[in-house]
């Protein structure tokens, strides 16, 4: 039986999710964090939870919206990695690390969604 690769995009952002909700174990446990570990939970598990909800869009403009959504939600982790980071909170390889991957993320998702837009919608 041929298995089925799954999306770059999908893997990534799954993998990302998991790692947050390991940061915010951490903030929680180790650092007393309690809003800001909120924050960046929501919004670093959302990037993947609307990657993974694209793959059942109705149509080409939903599939595009939920991967609009991911980016905005993908912007917004930045935000509270910063904040994170420029808090002491969580140190500068933590912060690099995650924010790499966000970056490369963000960087898919754009690519995907710019794709898609000029193959399907002229």
């Amino acid at each position: 039986m041929l298995q089925r690769k799954e999306p770059i995009i999908k893997v990534k952002s799954e993998a990302f999710a998991i790692r947050v909700i390991k940061m915010y174990k951490y903030l929680n446990i180790q650092k007393n964090e309690y809003i800001l570990s909120k924050q960046i939970l929501r919004s670093g598990t959302s990037v993947g939870a609307n990657v993974n909800e694209s793959r059942n869009a109705q149509s080409t403009l939903d599939f595009i919206n939920k991967l609009s959504i991911a980016l905005k939600e993908a912007d917004e982790t930045t935000y509270w990695l910063k904040c994170l980071y420029g808090g002491d909170y969580i140190t500068e390889t933590q912060f690099k690390s995650m924010y790499d991957d966000i970056q490369e993320i963000t960087r898919i998702l754009v690519k995907i969604i710019k794709t898609t837009k000029e193959r399907n919608l002229k």
